[in-house]
């Protein structure tokens, strides 16, 4: 086997020159070389900290709901006997409490796929917007 170590077509090439940011935002200077998205530019956009907002609206409470719902369960069958009791013949409260986590866990997450793929449009569209320029 041969060793590539010292081939000329393993060398790291520099990369290009960025945008600078200067304390008051973007180098107005600055001209687009590549043909990748000016991620700087886009943070600073309205529509970028618009959708941000959105998401951690969204995100914060459906985690917070989750997780207190896993956490109960553990609590209210350590600490209390509400779950002891039986809902139906034999069948205690806590199958069922333990069953509807597991429903919960799949509502949960086909909600949020479904508003991921709304985030994500509004993010192709501001993606879309930078390369036509309308951010410069």
């Amino acid at each position: 086997m041969a060793n590539n170590i010292g081939n000329a077509s393993n060398t790291v090439k520099p990369l290009e020159k960025r945008k600078k940011l200067s304390k008051k935002g973007v180098d107005p200077s600055y001209k687009k070389t590549t043909d990748s998205p000016n991620y700087s530019v886009i943070a600073e956009s309205t529509e970028f900290k618009t959708l941000k907002r959105k998401k951690k609206k969204f995100i914060l409470p459906i985690t917070i709901f989750f997780l207190l719902s896993y956490i109960l369960l553990p609590i209210l069958t350590s600490y209390t006997t509400i779950l002891n009791n039986n809902a139906f013949g034999d069948i205690a409260w806590v199958w069922i409490y333990a069953l509807l986590l597991f429903v919960m866990t799949w509502v949960l997450s086909m909600i949020y796929v479904r508003r991921a793929n709304d985030f994500d449009k509004e993010a192709e569209k501001i993606f879309e917007k930078e390369k036509a320029g309308d951010y410069e």
